[in-house]
């Protein structure tokens, strides 16, 4: 049986999380990423992704999709979740040697939860669904640490499969065997392409890719639950395993031992809904923009360093097609600051992309690595994620380099990021309640020893909304 197998399936079924800056953090992720969703409802293009792949085949007494009326089979519900979640870029991330979004295993979490304890009648808390969240963050957080799926063409939505499918089968009753069996069909899977967030195909899947990954992890458990049958060498296997099929033969590994590091130092998206490589080039551009904003017609040239990552993934030039070709530039999101002094969701609109003064700023920008960013990004106690910014003037003059090594929503800045987090998550209830079930929902986060012990049916009735019309799901 390959080790990794063993460990991730040990893991679930025996580690106990005893980490109160997990389990708080953890809080804080389940608010950020409810949040997330929510104000992705604003979205047309997103709301057309949910309810059930036939029309009018609900399922009554099902799970429910937290901000909608709708109930499905728990496979359909972890994709509409994940997808809320994921749709406008601003949950949760993890940056190592593969990055990713760990907080888009909570469609799987959330809606095995919600069948469990509302379908089955079995006893499921909250308290459950933050500890699953804290091993799903884990089992993709680690295995992010040392090998880069990227870097071989695979989306990293692959460790959001492996890891929803590992605590869903937990959640769903699955034995150890039957777990293992789940996590080997997961990786048996394969991996989905990158080419949907590169140019010249940079497109919405990757908005839909991480739901689409946690309900596939759903049906694999539930497949696993009924006996069906694993494979003890899925991932090392000579020639059909998938080390060797999709990993240029090397062996992926564990660089630390599973326990809750991953949830403890999570990256917030607090400020800006943009690619986290960028998030401290945008407040460095914040920063800047009073300066600039009445001379951008004089700007001769814009320096900005970043680390290796972010010259590797972001780093664009040319035409820019779509809402995910412009929320993944980093030119163009440091353009968006410097001009605005400000980026939402709407700046990555076909209307404000129109706007000239955009590109005539990305096309005087020079980026390059800092060596020294670089080093502090992959380095395990820094996690630094640092750029910086200056401006240069046709007339001789410029602005101060601003640098900025720890976006607002790193560790490292937790007091000054959880309030303008829970900010976050206030405002994005304003999107879709109204104001006493927004209120009841406040109430419900307000008292974390009360809201541990809720049962899961009753939390995910806070966040039903009464219209059965998906067009009138916003306030």
């Amino acid at each position: 049986m390959d080790s990794l197998l063993i460990e991730i399936a040990d893991y679930v079924h025996h580690k106990e999380i005893n980490s109160d800056l997990a389990y708080d953090t953890a809080r804080y992720c389940l608010m950020d990423s409810l949040s997330c969703g929510f104000l992705a409802l604003a979205y047309p293009e997103c709301r057309k992704m949910l309810g059930p792949l036939v029309p009018g085949a609900s399922m009554k007494g099902g799970c429910r999709v937290p901000g909608t009326p709708v109930q499905l089979d728990p496979v359909k519900a972890a994709f509409d979740i994940g997808t809320l979640v994921r749709w406008l870029d601003f949950n949760d991330t993890w940056l190592a040697a593969e990055w990713g979004h760990p907080s888009d295993n909570l469609g799987a979490i959330l809606a095995v939860a919600d069948y469990q304890n509302r379908v089955k009648g079995e006893s499921v808390t909250v308290r459950d669904v933050l500890t699953a969240m804290i091993k799903a963050h884990e089992i993709q957080g680690i295995l992010a640490l040392d090998n880069s799926f990227n870097r071989v063409g695979l989306d990293h939505v692959l460790l959001v499969r492996v890891a929803s499918t590992a605590v869903a089968a937990q959640m769903l009753g699955c034995d150890y065997d039957q777990t293992v069996n789940a996590v080997s069909n997961a990786w048996i899977d394969g991996g989905a392409l990158r080419t949907y967030r590169h140019a010249p195909n940079t497109g919405s899947r990757k908005s839909w890719a991480a739901g689409d990954a946690t309900s596939r992890a759903v049906r694999l458990a539930l497949i696993a639950k009924t006996g069906e049958m694993g494979y003890a060498t899925a991932l090392s296997a000579p020639n059909w395993g998938f080390q060797d099929v999709l990993f240029n033969g090397k062996q992926i590994t564990l660089r630390m031992q599973l326990d809750s590091y991953v949830m403890e130092n999570i990256l917030f998206k607090i400020s800006f809904p943009a690619e986290f490589h960028a998030q401290t080039a945008v407040e460095c551009a914040l920063t800047l923009h009073p300066q600039v904003k009445d001379r951008i017609n004089d700007i001769e040239r814009i320096e900005l360093e970043t680390q290796e990552p972010g010259v590797r993934i972001i780093d664009k030039t040319g035409p820019l097609n779509n809402f995910a070709d412009r929320d993944h530039c980093l030119q163009y999101m440091a353009a968006i600051g410097l001009i605005f002094g400000e980026l939402t969701a709407e700046h990555y609109t076909d209307s404000v992309a129109s706007d000239e003064r955009i590109d005539a700023c990305r096309a005087k920008m020079v980026v390059r690595e800092n060596e020294s960013f670089t080093q502090d990004y992959y380095d395990l106690d820094k996690r630094a994620i640092g750029n910086s910014i200056q401006v240069f003037f046709n007339d001789g003059t410029s602005t101060e380099r601003v640098e900025v090594q720890y976006p607002v929503g790193h560790r490292k800045r937790r007091d000054e990021g959880m309030p303008l987090l829970e900010d976050k998550f206030n405002n994005s209830l304003n999107v879709v309640f109204d104001a006493i079930q927004a209120q009841n929902i406040r109430n419900a986060f307000g008292n974390h020893v009360e809201l541990d012990g809720t049962p899961v049916k009753e939390f995910m009735e806070l966040f039903v909304k009464a219209t059965s019309d998906v067009s009138q799901l916003l306030v």
